[in-house]
C-alpha cells in the first residue's frame, strides 16, 4: 500500500479515551455491573468535521457468544465530547433523542459483569457517521451497524477488562 492508502486509513481512523479507563487497561468499577453500572464520558480527539452523528457500541469479546453485545446507541449528535451516565430509555431527549437499542443492556447501557473469577476483554467502538440513520429502537447491533456501514467516515475502538 502507497503512503497514501496509509494516509487515508490513518485519517479515517478515529481517536477517543475513555475518561478514567487507558486503551487495555481494567474498567473503572463504576462503569461495571458491580458498580453503578453507568456510561462512561468519551473525548474524541480527531473528530471529522464531516460527521453529523455517532454510533457506540461496547462488546464482550470473551463471551461464549462472539461478540455479545452489553450496548448499542445510535444517532448521538458529532461531539468531541459525550456525557456518562447516559440514562435509559428507547431515547434519550438529552441528547437530541439518541436511540438506545437491544443488547445485554435493554435500551441502557449494560457495563462489564463476567462470572466471579473470569476476567472478559471488552471494546468499545466508535463510529462518526455523516448523517442520522433510520433505524427501530428494537434493533440491535448487526441491524444498527448494517444501516450505517454506507455512512462510517471514521471508526476507532477502545478494549478494557473486568474481573
Amino acid at each position: 500500500m502507497g503512503s497514501q492508502g496509509r494516509d487515508k486509513m490513518k485519517k479515517n481512523i478515529l481517536e477517543f479515551e475513555c475518561v478514567g479507563m487507558r486503551d487495555g487497561e481494567k474498567f473503572p468499577v463504576e462503569h461495571t455491573g458491580r458498580g453503578r453500572d453507568v456510561s462512561p464520558e468519551f473525548l474524541l480527539k480527531n473528530l471529522s468535521s464531516q460527521a453529523v452523528t455517532l454510533v457506540i457500541t461496547l462488546e464482550d469479546l470473551s463471551h461464549l457468544i462472539p461478540g455479545f453485545t452489553h450496548w448499542v446507541i445510535w444517532n448521538i449528535p458529532a461531539s468531541d465530547r459525550i456525557a456518562g451516565a447516559i440514562p435509559p430509555g428507547k431515547t434519550v431527549p438529552s441528547l437530541e433523542n439518541t436511540v438506545q437499542g437491544i443488547g445485554y443492556g435493554v435500551h441502557r447501557y449494560a457495563g462489564p459483569k463476567p462470572p466471579k473469577g473470569k476476567t472478559h476483554k471488552y471494546c468499545f467502538t466508535i463510529y462518526a457517521l455523516d448523517c442520522r440513520i433510520d433505524v427501530k429502537a428494537c434493533s440491535a447491533k448487526r441491524k444498527v451497524l448494517s444501516v450505517a456501514k454506507e455512512h462510517v467516515i471514521q471508526q476507532g475502538r477502545i478494549y478494557g477488562y473486568f474481573e
